[in-house]
């Protein structure tokens, strides 16, 4: 992305140095710059004369552009005491924030930082022809810790599912939070899981394995040999997608991020 700025002034000195001052940069940044019209000085100091003009521009790398994005959302949010710390490896970009507002950046379970790590990934993979950059954002180590907490809760409701024999209803979640949920689900014999909901309310629910001999003739659960009934869905009407009989991991969030890929 190419960044210019094009300034008049007295003479192509200062015309250089106020475009360096929009663009925000110094002596020591790269740059370029071309001298569109030299200063002319008036005729008998009444007549003609014009000012010098310059364009200055920069190459922005898709890096640049991502963290130029970042900043000025965290300033519009009032936040510019917020740090970013910048991590490029091959193929993906981690920005690291620090400062005293870390929880506002966080938000209600992460949702402010899901976004701020959505709409960076979109700015960053916008036309890029150098192929999809992996984007996190991150505020200390949240995301580990977010990451404990659903495996935690996963087997936690897989356990109780199985016990009770009812399903387990988790909140809504992005696909990347659901794959953490099924995965820690996949790990408990006994125990299913899917997801239901379109968009915002998709959630992940969880179940008995009806193929799993243990979870016919337990109490609180159905058994189909007596003429018991399965449970009707913990009494709400399901929506759902067939489950997950063979207990495989859902992979909703990929290996690409957040939500996915976002290509352009």
């Amino acid at each position: 992305m190419l960044r210019e700025a094009i300034c008049e002034g007295s003479d192509v000195e200062e015309a250089l140095n106020n475009a360096k001052n929009q663009l925000g940069i110094s002596d020591t940044d790269d740059y370029d710059f071309e001298v569109i019209q030299r200063e002319e000085k008036k005729k008998f100091g009444l007549f003609g004369g014009r000012p010098a003009k310059v364009r200055v521009f920069i190459k922005e790398t898709p890096e640049d552009k991502a963290e130029t994005f970042l900043r000025n959302v965290l300033d519009k949010m009032l936040l510019s005491d917020i740090a970013i710390e910048k991590k490029s490896e091959e193929g993906a970009l981690t920005f690291e924030l620090s400062g005293d507002d870390e929880g506002f950046v966080i938000g209600r379970r992460g949702e402010t930082l899901d976004a701020l790590q959505y709409l960076t990934s979109l700015v960053i993979n916008h036309n890029n022809e150098d192929g999809y950059i992996k984007v996190t954002v991150n505020v200390g180590n949240y995301r580990d810790k977010r990451e404990k907490t659903l495996e935690i809760l996963g087997r936690k409701l897989a356990f109780k599912a199985i016990k009770t024999g009812k399903k387990q209803y988790l909140e809504p979640m992005n696909p990347y939070e659901r794959r953490i949920i099924h995965t820690s689900v996949q790990k408990v014999n006994g125990a299913i899981s899917w997801s239901e909901g379109e968009n915002a309310n998709r959630h992940v629910v969880i179940g008995p394995d009806p193929k799993s001999k243990n979870n016919h003739n337990r109490r609180g659960g159905y058994n189909n040999r007596r003429g018991g009934k399965r449970p009707y869905n913990g009494g709400r009407k399901s929506n759902s997608a067939p489950v997950n009989p063979d207990r495989v991991p859902l992979n909703e969030g990929g290996e690409t991020g957040l939500y996915g890929r976002i290509d352009k």
